[in-house]
């Protein structure tokens, strides 16, 4: 069982793969990330890993079968990761932080950055296919997304933020920061 599970949260291109990449790397860890389930729905359906195809799945799976599906399916994930630290990337909503709360040694972390930065961020690694064409104003309307409207209530859940405007230095200094508190 792990000794720390950290929960990710933050708005689009804020760094979280970022953030968990180098957790991964650096401790070791065992990851989950939500949109993988969605990913793989897709790519099995032969279906474009959009940002429009990933909310229209995980809104027919969520409504169809209830708010927490997601959530209680990454809580169980996670909860049989045999690793000393587990990292969750992908946390949108309040029902996800529902399931993994009762999980032991959850932290749940913000990661945020400047509209700016993210914006350039999304365009420079092309995740989701469109993101390279993505204008700034396209940029700010997907946060009015019914995928994207509801991390502001979940960042204030968190027990721990990190600012990533700055360079990796910065951002690996702050994830050092965090897991030493929880890990001796």
């Amino acid at each position: 069982m792990a000794e720390l599970i950290l929960g990710l949260t933050g708005p689009i291109s804020c760094g979280k793969g970022t953030v968990k990449k180098y957790i991964v790397e650096k401790y070791k860890a065992e990851d989950c990330r939500f949109s993988t389930i969605l990913r793989d729905v897709l790519n099995r359906v032969d279906l474009p890993t959009s940002r429009d195809n990933l909310i229209k799945v995980s809104t027919v799976l969520r409504q169809t079968f209830g708010e927490d599906l997601l959530a209680k399916a990454i809580a169980k994930d996670a909860s049989g990761l045999n690793s000393k630290v587990v990292v969750i990337d992908g946390i949108r909503r309040m029902t996800d932080i529902g399931h993994l709360i009762n999980l032991p040694h959850f932290v749940l972390v913000s990661v945020d950055a400047s509209p700016k930065v993210r914006h350039e961020r999304l365009v420079l690694r092309k995740e989701n296919e469109g993101d390279a064409q993505k204008t700034f104003e396209d940029f700010l309307a997907d946060h009015r997304r019914e995928t994207e409207i509801t991390i502001p209530e979940v960042m204030s859940q968190a027990r721990e933020k990190i600012n990533n405007d700055g360079d990796f230095t910065v951002l690996y200094k702050q994830v050092d920061t965090i897991i030493s508190k929880y890990i001796k």
